[in-house]
């Protein structure tokens, strides 16, 4: 991929591989310029989303982001809390978050997954206006959908290891697999 075609890619909205009723909605802050040149979520190669997915235990091997839509037979979908790709997450402003936000528990209560996995807590913050959230469940649901702030998998996130991210996705992975209140 050329520079040029990463700069081209500015802006793009990737499609959300999404449907009613998943297990977990997994929600990135928005797509990067690789994720909008090639359409796939987490598709630059230094981020850790696809590794810690199957290390976790949501997949049974590890994924290429170009077979995102096999998330759907295990229960998962991808979507994003801002849909328009940048270089850097710190390009959105706050009002892109806050209006992500809006919209994201829309297609929430639309599609009604048991879990909203949100990867960035700082996004997380931000859209939602919970300037003290942490990493984990969260008490904030959206209709029946409980609420889970995940660390976010881009490689520039070094405090967070490939081993303790897996960790707290199968923690997700485990919660998500005892059901949540108010569903069967």
């Amino acid at each position: 991929m050329t520079p040029q075609e990463l700069q081209a890619a500015r802006d793009r909205i990737v499609p959300d591989v999404i449907a009613g009723g998943l297990s977990v909605l997994f929600c990135g802050i928005n797509p990067g310029l690789m994720s909008a040149a090639t359409g796939h979520h987490f598709a630059r190669p230094g981020n850790r989303f696809w590794p810690v997915l199957h290390r976790s235990g949501f997949t049974p091997r590890q994924l290429k982001p170009s077979e995102q839509d096999e998330l759907l037979a295990y229960g998962l979908g991808i979507t994003n809390v801002v849909a328009r790709a940048s270089a850097r997450a710190d390009e959105l402003t706050a009002e892109e978050f806050r209006e992500g936000g809006r919209l994201l528990a829309l297609k929430v209560e639309r599609l009604r997954p048991r879990w909203l996995a949100v990867a960035g807590v700082t996004a997380y913050r931000t859209a939602f206006d919970e300037p003290k959230a942490r990493t984990g469940p969260q008490d904030r649901m959206m209709g029946d959908t409980r609420i889970w702030v995940l660390p976010n998998p881009s490689g520039l996130n070094a405090h967070w290891t490939l081993e303790t991210m897996a960790e707290e996705f199968a923690r997700l992975r485990a919660a998500a697999q005892e059901g949540s209140p108010g569903r069967s």
